[in-house]
């Protein structure tokens, strides 16, 4: 498994400042319907911004690695064969290049642009960026997970403390559930002190790492939307891995994921959630 070197991270942390700057923040609150498209559905979007931010990223990092493959959200609702390539790659960049497009399209900030680096099926990086912030989440396996504001400043991050189930707050979904685990996940979730949905996995991420929140549960395994939080909030302290018990890689593509401030408050939310599921 390859590693990610201080000069490569911040080479990587320059090229999303790049797209962020040239491609996205002007396009911010400027939206126009001719700009958006929709994918699988009518609230799945995709903007112009999107795609030219994938593009700027993408180049970027084939410049700077030539053998890179590149596993772009955008690149994959084009061409779903792409994604099988994660599996085989000795290096990949998985890029989000707007998540949270709802969001940026309808002119609210809480977006992000997500890149993980990926070498034989582990996330040796996880950089998440918030255009309209200018500060960055980053991670690499054993060295801790860190804000880096603005001004270049770092502060190291971590997970919510230990907690009981009715103190806890957590993000779930709902209707992304099919309608029977939905109506059954709705009467379990009033066990928590509150339960909420952001719509973008880069707020949610930055929530948990930074002990905002304490938990979340997703409906879906997008590599786009998780290799480089579960890597970061790992390296806050936390715990991942799917309801099925199987710790989270970035090659997954089927489960339900669970993230929580340790192994066993983990054990607590899932009980909580899944008994008699």
């Amino acid at each position: 498994m390859k590693t990610v070197s201080d000069e490569l991270l911040d080479e990587l942390v320059d090229y999303m400042r790049e797209a962020a700057e040239g491609e996205i923040l002007p396009r911010f609150r400027s939206v126009t319907s001719d700009s958006i498209r929709a994918k699988t559905m009518a609230d799945d979007i995709v903007t112009d911004a999107d795609i030219a931010s994938e593009r700027v990223i993408s180049e970027r990092l084939k410049a700077r690695l030539p053998d890179i493959t590149i596993i772009g959200e955008e690149a994959v609702s084009e061409d779903g064969s792409i994604l099988a390539k994660l599996a085989d790659a000795d290096l990949a960049a998985v890029i989000d290049p707007v998540d949270g497009t709802w969001h940026f399209a309808h002119g609210t900030p809480m977006f992000g642009s997500i890149l993980a680096i990926v070498s034989g099926g582990q996330t040796i990086a996880g950089i998440i960026h918030y255009p309209v912030l200018g500060d960055f989440l980053v991670a690499r396996p054993g060295q801790g997970a860190w804000h880096v504001a603005a001004d270049g400043s770092q502060t190291r991050l971590s997970v919510a403390a230990p907690s009981p189930i009715n103190e806890m707050h957590g993000f779930i979904p709902l209707h992304m559930f099919e309608p029977g685990m939905r109506s059954e996940l709705a009467s379990r979730v009033l066990q928590f002190l509150r339960i909420t949905t952001w719509r973008c996995s880069a707020w949610e991420y930055r929530m948990l790492a930074t002990g905002a929140m304490s938990f979340c549960l997703n409906e879906s395994l997008k590599p786009w939307d998780h290799a480089a939080g579960v890597l970061i909030h790992a390296e806050a302290g936390g715990y991942a891995a799917t309801l099925a018990g199987e710790a989270y890689r970035p090659t997954m593509t089927e489960g339900y994921l669970l993230t929580a401030p340790s192994e066993k408050s983990w054990n607590l939310v899932c009980d909580a959630l899944t008994s008699s599921l």
